[in-house]
């Protein structure tokens, strides 16, 4: 069976093309659109809040007022304390330091021993002068008997008699004469080293230090210390008593040493730093 044909559409007749835009919707009837809500005029007020009950007076606190004009640095005076809680002054001044001297009771026996004829004395206190313990040594062993008597601490005074027992045996040794008497210069004194006003305190002013003079025999003439003795066997005894007193003393000066020395020597127990002494 044979198909109609149909004749050829035109440019025309041809339906236009139409773009791929989604069709919009209809418009919506105005009586169906939701009304918007009324903004309000001011914001809705908030109920008061209920007023607390008025404070009592007497429960007020005062009001502070503010401090009139002037110096930042002033500052109120306090109320005067009450007469009975106020201190009293000070009516003696403060106590000054004091040392306890030292006990030299070992001391005095050890020269009982050494058969020294000795008397305490009471302190001497001068200035910055004294002795808290000082003695009267009148005689060492061997009935040596010292011309004058010295005053000296016991330190010192045991030094002394240790020593003479060692010049002791030299005399008899070089002199073939024994010891019977020391000549005594200066042993207490406050004044400076070498009588110098100027100087530091010599050891003299605190009963530590003793001058011997010379020396006194039986059987043999008077040694004057520094007496132009070169090789005559009292020299060498010189030289030798001198030497053994650099054992018991922290201090011996003598002829050669300076010019405030040249006609005794100068014994002392005067401290230094490190035991050092000085022997010249």
């Amino acid at each position: 069976m044979a198909l109609a044909s149909h004749p050829a559409l035109s440019a025309e007749d041809r339906p236009a093309t139409t773009p791929s835009v989604m069709p919009e919707p209809p418009i919506r009837p105005v009586e169906l659109k939701p009304e918007p809500p009324p903004m309000p005029a001011t914001a809705p007020a908030l109920p008061d809040a209920p007023t607390p009950p008025e404070r009592p007076a007497e429960l007020t606190p005062a009001t502070p007022t503010a401090p009139e004009p002037g110096p930042a640095s002033e500052m109120p005076v306090p109320p005067p304390r009450p007469t009975d809680l106020s201190p009293s002054p000070p009516t003696t001044p403060a106590l000054a330091l004091t040392v306890t001297p030292a006990d030299d009771t070992a001391c005095r026996k050890r020269l009982e021993r050494l058969g020294a004829t000795f008397e305490p004395l009471p302190p001497i206190s001068n200035g910055q002068c004294g002795a808290e313990k000082p003695l009267k040594l009148s005689r060492l062993s061997g009935g040596v008997v010292l011309n004058p008597a010295a005053t000296l601490v016991c330190g010192t005074a045991e030094a002394l008699a240790r020593w003479t027992t060692e010049a002791q045996e030299t005399a008899e040794q070089v002199l073939k004469a024994p010891i019977k008497s020391l000549s005594i210069g200066s042993t207490y004194e406050c004044r400076g080293q070498n009588h110098d006003p100027d100087a530091k305190l010599s050891e003299h002013s605190f009963a530590n230090g003793v001058d011997v003079m010379g020396f006194g025999f039986d059987g043999h003439g008077p040694i004057q210390i520094g007496a132009g003795l070169d090789g005559a066997p009292e020299a060498t005894f010189q030289a030798a008593v001198r030497a053994k007193a650099c054992l018991f003393f922290r201090t011996v000066l003598g002829p050669g040493s300076d010019a405030a020395h040249g006609n005794h020597l100068h014994l002392d127990e005067r401290e230094r730093n490190a035991g050092h002494r000085l022997c010249q």
